[in-house]
């Protein structure tokens, strides 16, 4: 995902698809829909996180092939967080969900962390989808307090279907928990805890901070406003932006 990140000021010079990565990966997505399989794609950086154009064409490609992607893993940013996608037409419907894991390493002043997903198994017209998935954390307090030569306790933070009330971890499930957080503050704070791994910031996450947070969840793509437009923010699409860079660790 290199080839894809703002960061990668060689992307300057050619920032469509410098490698020819996208190109190679709409080959093996329209070689599966013909033959009938079901594909996971892993990467780091999440797509909202790349450069805009890289961005818009991976969106484009998810969109044109939702009916073979049966889910997408990514990392980088170090939070429990993810990203929606919906059909271009509209910008309604969720066609997919990019579930972004929490790191095992500590950056920044985070307790490590991981993330086990239940997925359908692989039997004939398996779907292969989500269907849940938990997350466990090293409470770094807890293990710094105990005794020299004790060892780590690893637990169990939540379960995503437990925690949020999810019927199901389709797409659309997660684009009703980010509507039903916009006016449940409990269920907000929830989330904004499992963010960080069980250790959020001392400051708390106030309106705008909440409308950055979000509308970074429903945005699959860079810099799109028409992607928040349904969350009817309170903030200018600019400030919403600049507030959610504030608070990116990668």
């Amino acid at each position: 995902m290199n080839f894809c990140s703002q960061a990668n000021f060689w992307l300057l010079i050619n920032a469509t698809d410098p490698a020819g990565q996208l190109q190679w990966l709409m080959g093996v997505l329209a070689d599966a829909e013909r033959d009938g399989e079901k594909v996971h794609i892993i990467g780091h950086i999440p797509p909202a996180h790349c450069l805009h154009s890289w961005s818009w064409n991976y969106y484009r490609i998810i969109s044109r092939f939702e009916g073979t992607i049966a889910a997408q893993f990514f990392g980088h940013t170090h939070l429990d967080e993810f990203e929606l996608f919906y059909d271009e037409e509209t910008l309604t419907r969720p066609v997919s969900i990019a579930f972004v894991a929490p790191s095992v390493t500590t950056y920044i002043n985070l307790n490590p962390g991981y993330r086990v997903y239940e997925v359908a198994g692989s039997y004939p017209g398996s779907s292969h989808a989500v269907l849940d998935h938990e997350t466990f954390i090293l409470n770094l307090t807890e293990a710094n307090a105990a005794p020299p030569g004790t060892a780590p306790r690893w637990r169990r933070l939540y379960g995503a279907r437990e925690a949020y009330g999810l019927p199901a971890a389709f797409p659309a499930d997660w684009d009703q928990l980010v509507r039903r957080m916009q006016d449940d503050e409990p269920l907000f704070q929830l989330f904004w805890f499992h963010l960080h791994k069980g250790h959020p910031p001392r400051e708390p996450c106030g309106g705008p901070c909440k409308a950055a947070l979000l509308c970074a969840l429903r945005s699959g793509r860079a810099a799109d406003p028409a992607l928040c437009r349904p969350l009817r923010p309170a903030l200018p699409f600019p400030r919403i932006q600049e507030l959610w860079q504030q608070r990116r660790l990668c």
